[in-house]
């Protein structure tokens, strides 16, 4: 139950739900159980078994059954000599129809607090999870399904949720409930009463069993549904690939084998979910039946009166109501269990990148960027070794090299993504480490080769992440990355809806977006990670105009693969292998003949200016 608790740990405190929803609840029993006192003289009336006033006197108090059914009898008999039968049961018809009323509006009470419970719970572990989710370090991503994530973000929750609505009857009301009514039972006969234990330990072991079958089985079913989904993410975004090389039967099997898997799971866990009910209930019957014979024989032997071996019969089965309904919350419980510790995996995973104690503020960036000693690795796989950088202010540098030589990595130490294994990354001189991250990043832009734009228009897109920002600043913005232009001619101009990642414009305008965002945060280091590889020559002359103005008297890392973006640069670096190899300006490095020369050349053969 530790990740139960934990679950409900949302909720604190606790008793602002548990306090009032036991009142409720209780009131709610208290009031069934007098309408169900009440059919005693009800069926006394109707069988004239009724005693006359004069044989009856006003029984002496007690906790007993005697004395509640001779009050119900003195009082019964008095209302008959003076209104007449008819009249008697008019008042006792109405006495239940109130009652009942109550029983009902307590129990609407109850269900309302426990609906609070549900969505403060829901609500608060979705805040976290978000939280948590966007404060995780970039690395963590990189291990993860998408799809997975956002089933935990969505189904888990919703089976969580499912389960937190048993939370407070399988702690408060059942168990209250079942306390009432064997009390009752224990009350109006004893003997019969120790038949109805019988019903306990037998359906709690079968419904132990079955919910520990079910937890295992919901832990792969949730999987399953995060891998349902990661498909349906990697299949539209990547539609026009499958379409081109034929592949829709390919994924559609794919697609199709894990749904299988699915749909038994969830067979298999509805089978043992739905046993659990109809067995408590068949073990409930069987109980009736033996009950039935028994009191039947004390009714007609003279020592029950036929009245109060119908309370019996009906207190009975009350108790069977809270007994399934134990059952169900439990199995309930089983999943909203295994989908908790899915989510607690999110909540409990250690955030690797965080401001330390002692982080203070970079308020100024004044003299350069150092990079010293540089080593890193993505688990036993070394990225980078050895590397040592210096950057001075309002110097331009470009990293180039063959692919997977370790550029995009080195960029990414910069602003925190990731921290070097070894080694250190400055910034005037002090590690950036201790630097608060939101005031080491507020000082650094990013342009990458995918454009990464949100389903949102293009003002908010623009403008993203940066307060209080005036629509002429994002119009002064987009005109710099030269955006502007197609910005006023598309249908409602900068207000104008993007679609998903920004599917509604070319791949140079949402490149010049991605620029445009970048000028008005207005970085004093500015990184462009292959900014212009994607395009075609007439949207890279467009982003590449808007680019050098952006590098203009800004410290800049460039990683680049057309030549045209770093033949001016102050230093060029070749990585290959996760080392230097060569560094220098352009015509240094010609001259060496190296690693740089060779990828000069075979761009100038291409013809296509692109060092690979």
């Amino acid at each position: 139950m530790k990740t139960f608790n934990r679950i409900l740990a949302f909720a604190k405190p606790y008793p602002r739900f548990a306090v009032p929803y036991f009142i409720f609840a209780m009131a709610s029993t208290l009031f069934g159980l007098v309408n169900f006192a009440f059919l005693m003289p009800i069926l006394d009336l109707l069988f004239n078994a009724t005693k006359s006033l004069e044989n009856l006197t006003k029984p002496v108090p007690g906790f007993n059954i005697d004395y509640f059914k001779g009050i119900l009898d003195y009082y019964t008999a008095s209302l008959i000599q003076e209104y007449g039968k008819s009249t008697t049961l008019i008042f006792i018809a109405l006495f239940l129809i109130s009652t009942n009323f109550l029983t009902n509006i307590f129990k609407y009470f109850s269900q309302l607090i426990n609906t609070r419970l549900r969505a403060t719970v829901i609500y608060n572990m979705r805040e976290r999870m978000f939280d948590k989710v966007v404060k995780l370090d970039v690395g963590y991503f990189t291990n993860q399904r998408k799809g997975d994530l956002m089933s935990r973000m969505t189904n888990d929750l919703g089976e969580i949720e499912n389960s937190v609505i048993g939370a407070l009857q399988v702690f408060f009301r059942d168990p209250f409930n079942l306390v009432i009514y064997f009390i009752t039972l224990l009350m109006i006969q004893w003997e019969l009463m120790l038949f109805t234990l019988l019903i306990l330990p037998i359906a709690g072991l079968g419904v132990s069993i079955i919910g520990k079958k079910l937890k295992k089985e919901s832990e792969e079913s949730q999987r399953s549904v995060g891998h349902i989904l990661s498909l349906i993410d990697e299949s539209i975004s990547g539609i026009r690939i499958i379409k081109g090389f034929i592949a829709e039967k390919f994924v559609i099997n794919r697609f199709n084998d894990q749904g299988k898997k699915y749909a038994d799971l969830t067979n298999s866990m509805g089978n043992k979910r739905e046993l659990a009910s109809p067995l408590t209930e068949f073990m409930g019957v069987t109980i009736v039946a033996i009950i039935l014979y028994i009191g039947g024989n004390l009714v007609f032997s003279g020592k029950m009166e036929a009245s109060t071996f119908f309370l019996f019969i009906i207190c009975f089965y009350k108790i069977l109501e809270p007994v399934k309904s134990l059952a169900s919350s439990i199995t309930s419980i089983q999943r909203g269990i295994a989908a908790g510790d899915r989510i607690f995996d999110i909540l409990d995973h250690p955030v690797s990148i965080e401001d330390t104690p002692s982080a203070k503020t970079l308020s100024a960036f004044t003299t350069g960027v150092s990079l010293k000693n540089i080593g890193f690795k993505y688990e036993e796989h070394e990225v980078l070794k050895h590397i040592s950088i210096d950057i001075p202010k309002g110097k331009l540098i470009a990293l180039v090299g063959p692919s997977g030589g370790g550029k995009s990595t080195l960029v990414d130490l910069i602003p925190r993504f990731y921290d070097p294994a070894t080694g250190s990354v400055e910034i005037d001189g002090v590690n950036i480490k201790d630097y608060t991250l939101n005031s080491l990043r507020s000082y650094i832009g990013i342009v990458t080769q995918e454009s990464i734009l949100f389903n949102d228009t293009i003002f908010n897109n623009i403008a993203f992440g940066l307060p209080n920002i005036t629509q002429e600043d994002v119009e002064r913005a987009a005109r710099i990355a030269n955006a502007h232009e197609f910005i006023i001619r598309t249908e409602k101009g900068y207000q104008t809806s993007i679609g998903e990642r920004g599917s509604k414009l070319s791949g140079g305008q949402r490149q010049r977006l991605s620029i445009a965002r970048a000028v008005l945060k207005n970085p004093d280091i500015l990184i462009l990670d292959e900014a212009t590889s994607a395009l075609d020559n007439e949207s890279e002359k467009l982003v590449q105009e808007a680019l050098n103005y952006l590098m203009k008297d800004r410290t800049s890392i460039v990683i680049a693969h057309r030549l045209s973006t770093i033949r001016h640069a102050d230093m060029i670096l070749v990585l290959d292998k996760g080392q230097i190899k060569e560094q220098g300006t352009h015509e240094q490095l010609l001259a060496q003949e190296g690693i740089y020369y060779k990828l000069h050349q075979h761009a100038s053969e291409t013809g296509g200016m692109i060092i690979e």
